[in-house]
């Protein structure tokens, strides 16, 4: 089982102590920096229009420069877990640096990992991406609960423990998804997703640390599965745009009744613009002022 508050060590429990919860840290980030999250996806293609290699140090120097780019201008990054692991334990090694370059540049950092799994095998994963001292621990990080909500218990508890944040995937934006998440109907699976997460935010008066995925197109989604987002107090995630097709209008028109917990998403988009970091900024505020 996960470690409980009452079980860390004195210095985990002094560095918990000094943690704020997620929900808090990143509705101060919003509040300042604007609802942007940077997507740090670094895809074989990308790496080659940087002009780097598809290799460990190709990752690194991609990585760090875009954590160096935006950093202070921006609320998070969200590192692509699955783009580090396609290089073995030297990506892993990579994006640890990342993660810790992040946390030294007060940069929230969100694990795109999306774990799902049950009993000791979900707490083995909470460990890895939201306990003390682990070199993996984020922020927070992306989980699946298609093995059942409270399958994700051991991180949902591991995370209120440290003062870290989950992402829930609630309604994404692919079309295979549709054949589980809308299953049901106006009680449909996502619905029951998104009350889950409901309750486990109720505790708290303003933005919570438990959050959603929710895809930034899925706006008619939402309104024939009768879902609504506003009650939740989840901070929502919403991945799709630039690249992908949404823009900040079409955003704010599909999630009008819970802006403010926004937290809009753009990789491609932006990553395009690089190596250089000024380019790489100005596109990352340029994105970010479409949601302001």
């Amino acid at each position: 089982m996960p470690e409980s508050a009452d079980t860390l060590d004195a210095g985990e429990q002094a560095a918990t102590a000094a943690r704020r919860p997620f929900g808090q840290r990143l509705a101060a980030a919003m509040a300042a920096r604007g609802p942007l999250c940077v997507g740090i996806d670094p895809h074989p293609g990308l790496l080659a229009g940087w002009g780097l290699a598809d290799d460990a140090e190709g990752l690194r120097a991609f990585s760090l420069t875009v954590v160096e780019a935006v950093a202070g201008q921006v609320a998070a990054v969200k590192p692509q877990v699955a783009l580090y692991e396609r290089h073995g334990s030297r990506g892993i090694a990579v994006l640890e640096e990342t993660l810790a370059a992040c946390a030294q540049a007060d940069l929230l950092s969100i694990a795109d990992a999306k774990r799902g799994d049950i009993g000791s095998t979900m707490a083995a994963y909470a460990d890895a991406w939201l306990g003390e001292g682990s070199a993996l621990a984020a922020d927070a990080v992306t989980l699946s609960p298609y093995l059942g909500y409270e399958s994700l218990r051991p991180a949902l508890d591991l995370a209120t423990a440290t003062g870290r944040g989950v992402f829930v995937l609630g309604l994404t934006s692919n079309p295979e998804g549709a054949s589980v998440q809308h299953v049901g109907g106006r009680d449909s699976v996502a619905r029951r997703i998104v009350a889950a997460v409901a309750r486990e935010n109720a505790p708290v008066e303003a933005l919570g640390s438990t959050g959603l995925v929710i895809g930034a197109t899925v706006g008619p989604d939402l309104v024939r599965l009768g879902i609504e987002l506003g009650a939740t107090r989840a901070p929502i995630l919403a991945p799709g745009l630039g690249a992908q097709g949404a823009t900040g209008a079409d955003m704010k028109a599909a999630f009008a009744d819970c802006w403010p917990q926004i937290l809009g998403t753009s990789s491609r988009e932006i990553l395009r613009a690089g190596p250089d970091r000024a380019a790489l900024l100005q596109a990352a505020l340029r994105t970010r002022d479409s949601l302001l």
